[in-house]
């Protein structure tokens, strides 16, 4: 095998900052790369991505999700959707379907608007944080306000969250003070999940405790206690996260390209394209892992059975064999030309995707509207460090008036 000279650490300090630059190495040296290292393989090109993650008999999502499933001696923690293959997934994604319905989502519109215009209505347009003042806030007070979380415990949450997700460079699995926030957050969902069983409610955990999945033998039973919590812990997680990171990242990127803030303010129809264009260009999600079922051939090389593979979406949705001019933002760019992978896609695409999608939407109409002319204090950008995850902490803002 040939070895790559890409460096290609996803515990490193260059991967935390933006490891765009050595996706496009990977894309160009190594489309196949394995690293020695951490004993996992890489694909990187929009195609490869794309076909492994429909591909799912070959490419499991069973033996875990992010690369530290692989690294640390332990068994992984109960099985969620996100780790599990056909029938169990299908079986458990269709309940999730009938819950998380169009109908749910929808509903939830005027909730959105109303945190929106809250949060930002709380900020100083002198100077404010876009992230920890305001696109931090109101995604989590939406999926836990969806859930049923009690009202104290939505921002604890998202700060559980966060810590759980943290890495230092170097570090491959959680702190102590993650594992201890991971605990934190369980115990909110089993005493949510105790007191619907006694007095259910209008939210998500009362309609996963009613809600009958049907077993391969024709019959059907319910989810159990540690089922629901993980559906909760995986659909809080996500909701929490994704907008959070998506808008945040958006703020940066109409800073750097105010031509296109100006198109948008000129034409709002462009908010559903300029989401696509930001989910693309700085996805929150940068990988998903998988374990090969069979041998694989790619690009030359083997992929023996029972490795690791990581499929890196972020690197895929920068792709100049999918995209045109790939590197460059453009909110009116031609969606025919390649799936946007920022979302994942195949079977394990995401549950919120249209939760996320309403609630980006009405936070850029109310940004137009706040700060049609603002400064970002690009010195001062802190990005996170967190396994899987990319985005910013913190965005310094000024609005021009």
């Amino acid at each position: 095998m040939t070895i790559s000279k890409v460096n290609f650490d996803p515990f490193s300090e260059d991967y935390f900052n933006d490891p765009h630059e050595t996706y496009r190495r990977l894309r160009d040296e190594a489309p196949l790369f394995y690293s020695e290292q951490y004993d996992f393989y890489a694909l990187s090109r929009h195609e490869d991505v794309a076909a492994a993650f429909k591909d799912f008999e070959t490419f499991s999502s069973a033996d875990g999700i992010t690369l530290a499933d692989f690294q640390e001696d332990r068994p992984p923690n109960q099985p969620s959707i996100i780790m599990m293959d056909p029938p169990d997934h299908r079986q458990l994604r269709s309940l999730v379907n009938k819950v998380f319905t169009p109908r749910a989502i929808q509903a939830q519109e005027p909730l959105v608007r109303q945190l929106v215009g809250h949060y930002l209505s709380q900020v100083d347009p002198a100077g404010f944080d876009a992230v920890a003042d305001f696109s931090a806030l109101f995604p989590v007070e939406v999926i836990t306000t969806m859930l049923g979380v009690p009202e104290e415990h939505h921002q604890n949450i998202r700060t559980w969250l966060d810590v759980s997700l943290t890495r230092q460079p170097g570090e491959i699995g959680v702190s102590q003070a993650g594992l201890d926030a991971m605990i934190q957050t369980a115990m909110v969902y089993f005493g949510v999940i105790g007191d619907r069983r006694a007095e259910p409610r209008d939210d998500m955990i009362s309609r996963l405790i009613s809600t009958e999945v049907e077993r391969d033998d024709g019959g059907s039973k319910t989810l159990d206690d540690i089922e629901i919590a993980g559906f909760a812990t995986l659909l809080g997680g996500a909701g929490a996260e994704t907008v959070t990171k998506l808008v945040g990242s958006a703020v940066v990127l109409f800073a750097r390209h105010p031509d296109q803030w100006a198109q948008l303010l000129a034409d709002r129809s462009l908010i559903p394209s300029a989401i696509e264009e930001v989910l693309r260009y700085a996805a929150p999600a940068q990988y998903a892992m998988r374990s090969t079922r069979r041998d694989v051939e790619l690009h030359g090389t083997t992929i023996p059975a029972g490795k690791p593979v990581m499929l890196i979406e972020a690197s895929a949705n920068r792709d100049e064999r999918a995209f045109t001019d790939a590197d460059r933002f453009d909110i009116s760019r031609d969606r025919s030309q390649a799936q946007n992978l920022g979302f994942g896609y195949g079977i394990h695409s995401c549950l919120g995707a249209a939760l996320a999608r309403m609630e980006s939407a009405i936070a850029f109409e109310h940004l137009l509207d706040f700060m049609p002319e603002y400064e970002v204090d690009f010195d001062n950008l802190r990005r996170v460090n967190m396994t899987s995850v990319a985005g910013y902490s913190n965005v310094p803002v000024h609005v021009r008036r």
